[in-house]
């Protein structure tokens, strides 16, 4: 008998149907059957154990840049046909698809200054979330995506920069707009609009930049001025295309993490009843939504040089697609992985990647899904899905999981 043809990583995306409405059901079968196979469709070697996954996101020698990878590598190659190769390579591309020496000169300073102000945000969080939950007090039913999910981050990351009040319309339109940058699979209608929302965004960088060399405030965008100013060796463009990167990052990925979160309390009620009862574990309660659900399927690293992963021989160049959801549910490493538990026992995820690539703004992330839940279980005790039997809204974007819409009542 004929084995089943193992699913090429275009399959395993929400385009996908099955892969959609049930990943993991495909993701356990290609984990015990070839948890380290070539795909000859995006030209990866793919990783999907635990041990595997860890130890190449950690492994701080191997590349990022797609411009390193072989031209067969596909999906990595994807990302380069659109590049200016005139231009300064930092110029064009930001942190997340460097390699040293300029990611570290370019991530430090951009850590330093937003971990510092992360770690003062928290009463500006509560006073977004609590505007957030405010606009839908009294109402009977409402799309908690659309009117707390999404919102949420972007005013966050706003606030962190310093958008004017008057610009958060435009900077949300943009920040939506800019998201398909992750999308390898684009269509030329995409492309067209995520390239109009980055010179906006470029635009409106540059004149912050500018005002705030002349006027500091208490933002970011001032503290990444004055560190220049300071000796920080980074160009214009390079705050530029980080920034806006910061602002791709923490919305999508945010957004997702609190709306999984919500919908999985609420699809298990007596994990719930833990959070109500002490929302002091609301840290272990968005560790295990991050094991359990995480916003980003996969990521990815280059082979610098000959080395092995998973068993399979690479040599430089060879690309490699690492599979962070089927890791986080490894039965090898999680004890009855299906199971939605907010009392685990912690042991790490890759939800957020690791080694030097570690996701910038994850911190952040935690931050907000942490006073999300808990404040809008305080305000909602009893909230619940409106349609508790319908088929979720899962969102089509490629190597990302979370809902497009989700109907509540409070």
């Amino acid at each position: 008998m004929t084995e089943r043809p193992l699913p090429s990583i275009f399959e395993l995306t929400p385009l996908n149907e099955t892969y959609r409405v049930d990943p993991h059901t495909m993701l356990d079968d290609l984990r015990a059957r070839c948890p380290a196979h070539r795909d000859p469709v995006s030209g990866s070697l793919v990783l999907t154990r635990y041990a595997d996954v860890r130890a190449v996101v950690n492994d701080r020698g191997l590349w990022r840049d797609p411009i390193r990878a072989e031209e067969g590598a596909v999906m990595q190659r994807r990302f380069v046909t659109e590049l200016d190769t005139s231009l300064p390579r930092t110029s064009t591309t930001s942190i997340l698809m460097l390699d040293d020496p300029d990611h570290g000169r370019v991530r430090q300073p951009l850590a330093q200054a937003l971990y510092a102000r992360v770690a003062r945000f928290k009463p500006e969080v509560e006073r977004i979330i609590a505007g957030a939950l405010d606009a839908v007090a009294g109402e009977d039913e409402f799309d908690l995506m659309a009117r707390f999910c999404v919102p949420i981050p972007i005013d966050v990351i706003a606030s962190i920069l310093g958008v004017d009040h008057d610009r958060l319309a435009d900077f949300r339109e943009w920040s939506e707009g800019v998201i398909q940058g992750l999308n390898p699979f684009r269509t030329p209608e995409q492309t067209t609009a995520m390239m109009a929302a980055s010179e906006a965004l470029n635009a409106y960088f540059t004149q912050a930049m500018s005002e705030r060399r002349g006027a500091p405030r208490d933002d970011l965008i001032s503290d990444m001025v004055e560190l220049q100013a300071g000796g920080a060796d980074l160009s214009d463009d390079e705050l530029r295309i980080n920034l806006q990167a910061l602002l791709v990052g923490g919305n999508l990925t945010t957004t997702d993490l609190i709306g999984n979160a919500v919908r999985l309390l609420i699809q298990n009620p007596g994990e719930l009843a833990k959070l109500k009862a002490d929302p002091g574990i609301i840290n272990s309660v968005v560790e295990e939504v991050l094991r359990y659900d995480p916003p980003v399927d996969i990521t990815g690293r280059i082979a610098s040089g000959d080395m092995e992963a998973g068993g399979c021989p690479l040599h430089a160049g060879q690309a490699m697609t690492v599979v962070l959801r089927a890791a986080n549910r490894d039965p090898d490493v999680f004890e009855d992985p299906h199971r939605f538990d907010v009392s685990r026992k912690h042991r790490p995820h890759v939800a957020f990647g690791g080694g030097a690539h570690i996701c910038i703004g994850a911190p952040l992330a935690r931050l907000e899904a942490q006073v999300a839940l808990v404040r809008l279980f305080e305000r909602f005790p009893d909230l619940k899905l409106a349609e508790p039997n319908a088929t979720p809204e899962w969102r089509k974007l490629p190597f990302f999981r979370g809902m497009e819409r989700m109907m509540v009542r409070p």
